[in-house]
């Protein structure tokens, strides 16, 4: 094996790892629930806090490797992952799981956009093509295959064996780092904006707080003092970023139209399939009486849909136009959501596959092309400052849907007790997903992909 495929295997290790956190570990989460003695509402924490380390980290993800050489970083950030999913399998308590939840999306965040940025390099031009779909494929194959793998763990084990089982590859993946890539310090970039990568990670963490604190116990102090600090923070952000020279999120890139309305559409679809994914899994093992590996396997049918989906649309894009492609795909996604709706028993599995298949597809066609147009219109320091914000957007969009799928399922039992409450937040999901059709007007009926 050549230097730039050892490179590449150590990177899609790493990234595949970090995939499967998100899935593995979701199916997991109603045997975390009972043993850790908290509702839905704030069980979410388990993936948020994950998700807000690597918000946090990707940023000055760049800035680290320059300092500390990319050799380093990569094994820093696996062995970090290392030990911080090891404690959250000895975790005791809800609050040292979610601490350790977050230090190990430290180590994930670390290592993504530094150990893509390097295979990238190591395969110019038209090669790039070739590591990109390898990405893309492990980018599916993850979410395919690790929720059956957690529901298998959980059925004939433990939910914490869901994060030893982690601990092994991680520990591969940090050797194979220090034995495959060569040593060297990498590019010195500037300074990252520190104060407002805070300030922006504060504005989350307040959002989401106050969101799971009114789910779980209803209007109290903790929640007014959440979204006050969250204003508080979004307004000191808003007047750091008018004064600073490189902001770390730029505001007034998000005026580009194509970047608005993919960063909305990625709200709307994978954003609020991960807060539904989670509301699903609740509602089949503790409702339905599904075991947590039949409840994964579902997802195996959503990954077939996303890249048949995905496959498709990059051999029609250019005929047919992104604002076409996307309103299929939310169409699809939005019809995939309403099929939950009518699941009342374990007997009804075509549905479900139905339903987990058309949310694949639709899934797969609007992520796909949003990421297709988001920075479609942007050059030089600009395309590096919007890929800041997509990726962080991206981020956002699964931690504000999972607080959002919990806060509706927490609100409909308290104020509509006499009703189905997962039922209805499928319906309340299914027009928010449609919701995003308001904003596709906005694009331009030509062919985006020939500009």
């Amino acid at each position: 094996m050549d230097y730039r495929w050892r490179v590449t295997a150590v990177f899609l290790l790493g990234f595949f790892l970090d995939c499967i956190n998100i899935f593995m570990s979701a199916i997991a989460l109603p045997d975390v629930a009972q043993t850790m003695a908290v509702g839905p509402s704030l069980i979410g924490w388990v993936g948020n806090a994950y998700i807000l380390g690597l918000v946090v980290v990707m940023p000055i993800s760049t800035w680290l490797s320059g300092y500390l050489g990319t050799r380093r970083l990569l094994v820093l950030s696996m062995l970090l992952f290392s030990v911080a999913v090891l404690a959250c399998g000895y975790a005791d308590s809800f609050a040292g799981l979610i601490v350790w939840r977050f230090i190990q999306g430290l180590g994930g965040g670390l290592l993504i956009p530094v150990g893509q940025a390097l295979v990238f390099n190591l395969f110019p031009g038209a090669q790039r093509g070739r590591v990109s779909t390898v990405i893309m494929a492990t980018a599916l194959i993850a979410p395919a295959f690790s929720p059956t793998l957690g529901g298998i763990i959980v059925d004939h084990g433990s939910w914490r064996w869901v994060f030893f089982a982690n601990v092994s590859f991680s520990l591969l993946a940090a050797v194979l780092a220090w034995l495959w890539i060569e040593k060297g310090r990498g590019a010195q970039v500037a300074k990252p904006d520190l104060k407002g990568l805070i300030l922006i990670g504060l504005v989350l963490a307040s959002v989401l707080i106050a969101l799971s604190l009114y789910a779980d116990r209803g209007f109290r102090t903790g929640v007014v003092a959440g979204l006050a600090a969250a204003l508080v923070c979004g307004a000191a952000y808003w007047f750091h970023h008018k004064k600073t020279r490189n902001p770390i999120v730029d505001i007034s890139l998000m005026g580009n139209r194509r970047l608005a309305v993919a960063m909305l559409v990625y709200h709307a679809v994978p954003g609020v399939f991960t807060g539904v994914n989670l509301t699903a899994i609740f509602y089949f093992q503790t409702v339905l009486g599904f075991s947590a590996q039949s409840t994964g396997q579902f997802m195996l049918f959503y990954a077939a849909g996303a890249l048949v989906a995905m496959v498709a649309g990059q051999r029609v894009s250019a005929s047919l136009g992104s604002r076409f492609l996307l309103a299929v795909g939310i169409t699809l996604h939005s019809i995939g959501i309403v099929c939950l709706v009518g699941v009342h028993a374990a007997d009804q599995v075509p549905l479900l596959i139905a339903a987990y298949t058309m949310m694949g597809v639709g899934g797969g066609l609007s992520a796909n092309t949003a990421q297709t147009i988001a920075l479609l219109d942007f050059k030089g320091r600009h395309m590096e400052q919007g890929s800041v914000i997509w990726n962080l957007n991206r981020q956002i969009a699964f931690s504000l849907g999972v607080a959002a799928m919990t806060l509706v399922l927490a609100l409909v039992k308290r104020w509509l007790p006499a009703i189905s409450p997962y039922p209805a937040t499928f319906l309340f999901a299914t027009v928010l997903c449609l919701s995003a059709l308001c904003a596709l007007p906005s694009l331009s009926p030509l062919l985006l992909e020939r500009k």
